[in-house]
């Protein structure tokens, strides 16, 4: 079993080696820059999200279908499986609020999805509407300060260590604390519905698309 984790550089030249196209040719379905796929393949660059749907659209793929290794079945019982990753082999989502950093991603029919966040936003009104899917998750601070407003509680503040989990489908937001330019956490989502990737995609999407708000600086 091969423990490397695969980069989106790797995935992408997978996908056009198995399709036996060539740079020119990928461009040409995707619209993107043969110098950019190049640099992307080599992981030299990497791809912002709406580049991301632009692939995937063009090609007529579902996004987590970009995520994950072929080699990998949909086997329904898979046993002794492993994967070893890091926030530099990471697959890279980038939003107005958040830098995004999906491990694990050669592993497909995931019970959980583990992902890195940096957090850019402020205050709530600056992050936009609560986000809900379904599940649950778990949020562990790795760096900085966050405010974690919910739905149905007063919001808190947790600091490096600390540690929150909570049912998805409920609204919820985290951002950056008063005093903290930038946090970083990790984040592990679950859910029984086997297109939890594909809905938190869809919610990066509507980050993407919200109306830029501008950063707060009042009293919260």
């Amino acid at each position: 079993m091969n423990d490397e984790q695969p980069t989106l550089g790797a995935l992408m030249r997978s996908l056009r080696t198995r399709n036996d196209w060539t740079l020119r040719e990928m461009s040409e379905k995707t619209g993107i820059p043969v110098s950019t796929l190049s640099k992307v393949e080599h992981d030299r660059l990497t791809l912002t999200y709406d580049k991301l749907v632009q692939l995937s659209q063009r090609l007529g793929l579902r996004m987590s279908e970009l995520f994950a290794d072929p080699e990998e079945s949909g086997a329904a019982a898979v046993t002794a499986r492993r994967s070893i990753s890091s926030p530099e082999s990471a697959v890279r989502v980038e939003t107005p609020n958040y830098d995004y950093y999906y491990l694990c991603t050669e592993l497909r029919h995931k019970r959980m999805i583990p992902v890195v966040t940096r957090i850019r936003a402020k205050s709530v009104e600056e992050f936009g509407e609560l986000v809900r899917h379904s599940g649950e998750e778990y949020i562990h601070v790795l760096e900085g300060t966050i405010e974690v407003h919910t739905e149905f509680y007063d919001r808190i503040t947790l600091k490096k260590g600390e540690c929150i989990y909570i049912d998805s489908n409920m609204g919820h937001a985290y951002v950056a604390a008063r005093g903290c330019d930038e946090a970083v956490v990790l984040g592990v989502m679950s859910s029984p519905d086997k297109d939890l990737m594909d809905a938190l995609m869809n919610i990066h999407d509507r980050e993407e698309q919200a109306p830029k708000r501008a950063p707060s600086g009042g009293k919260r």
